[in-house]
C-alpha cells in the first residue's frame, strides 16, 4: 500500500460528467482510506465502502456495501500541492485523464487531507 494515501480526505472539488458538484455536498462528505479498505461518509454516516488495491496504473476499488456494492471502479490518482485527485471510472473503464465530460461515466474529485 502507498502509505501517503492512508487517512481521511475531504473533497474540495468534484465533477461528474462535466457538471461541478455543489460545495454544500462536498462539505458533508469524506473519504477514508485505511489498510486496503475505503469508506465514503456523508454527515458521518457510511454510505459506501469496500476494498482497494494500488496498482502501477492507478487504484482499483471494489464495492462491498452501498451504491457500489458488487462493482469494480478503476481509477487514476495523483498528488499535487498537498491535494489528492482521483478520477473514478464509473463505467468500469480506467480513465485516461483527469477530466470529465458529458456521458463520460467519469467522476473527478480533488481532496485535501483532513486535519491539515
Amino acid at each position: 500500500m502507498n502509505e501517503s494515501l492512508a487517512g481521511i480526505w475531504q473533497p474540495v472539488y468534484a465533477e461528474h460528467e462535466g457538471e461541478e458538484a455543489p460545495k454544500m455536498m462536498l462539505d458533508k462528505m469524506e473519504l477514508e482510506l485505511t489498510g486496503l479498505e475505503y469508506a465514503v461518509r456523508f454527515g458521518g454516516v457510511t454510505a459506501d465502502q469496500g476494498t482497494y488495491v494500488v496498482e502501477p496504473e492507478g487504484i482499483t476499488l471494489r464495492g462491498i456495501a452501498g451504491p457500489n456494492a458488487g462493482r469494480t471502479l478503476p481509477c487514476i490518482f495523483k498528488f499535487a500541492g498537498g491535494a489528492l485527485s482521483i478520477c473514478y471510472g464509473l463505467g468500469g473503464t480506467r480513465p485516461q485523464q483527469f477530466a470529465t465530460g458529458k456521458d463520460s461515466q467519469l467522476y473527478l474529485v480533488t481532496y485535501r487531507r483532513k486535519g491539515m
